[in-house]
């Protein structure tokens, strides 16, 4: 004797799955943002290796300052594409996690209209208002789920377009500085 009839077991199956589904894709974006670090470490290690090599070569100050100027730029620069990758893990694993909730979603919608039409056909007569009422309230989330989904999809579009202006014009700003300090750091004062 099962205590839990197939519908049930079926329904459990599916959260499970569905749990299960979302964790991995969060996982992924986890290892990819891991694998994102550990490279910036090995980088950022291997250039700070490089620039103190130069550093200590230098025996004249207006040399050390155009050294130091000439490793601005370039951390300014991998600083923003560090955060522009970030942000990428982070938009398209919440992209992934999101289309598996939705496909979640619909299955669960699906099931609990049929729920309500497979009630309506046994339930007694005058209980049409109560239905209607069902009905009505599942419509209702139904659009409130797809609003909410459509403005958290605007809402990732909008930041991404002003990571890229903020990017784009922050670059342009390191790249004017660059050009103007060595300049600057070589004139004898």
């Amino acid at each position: 004797m099962t205590l839990l009839s197939p519908e049930q077991v079926a329904a459990q199956k599916a959260n499970v799955d569905a749990f299960f589904g979302v964790a991995g894709k969060i996982f992924e974006g986890f290892e990819k943002l891991a694998a994102l670090n550990l490279q910036a470490v090995r980088a950022t290690l291997a250039e700070t290796q490089e620039n103190m090599a130069k550093v200590s070569g230098t025996t004249e100050p207006p040399q050390w300052f155009a050294l130091q100027a000439g490793f601005t730029a370039p951390f300014a620069e991998k600083s923003l594409s560090y955060s522009k990758q970030v942000f990428e893990i982070a938009s398209s694993t919440q992209a992934e996690v999101t289309q598996l909730a939705q496909a979640h979603y619909e299955r669960y919608n699906d099931r609990v209209q049929a729920f309500v039409e497979e009630t309506a056909k046994h339930a007694p007569t005058g209980s049409e208002a109560a239905v209607a009422a069902w009905k009505s309230a599942i419509a209702a989330t139904t659009t409130l789920y797809e609003t909410l989904q459509k403005t958290g999809q605007q809402a990732v579009q909008f930041a991404e377009s002003n990571l890229d202006v903020v990017t784009a014009s922050a670059s342009k700003a390191v790249q004017g500085n660059s050009e103007k300090a060595p300049v600057a750091a070589g004139a004898k004062r």
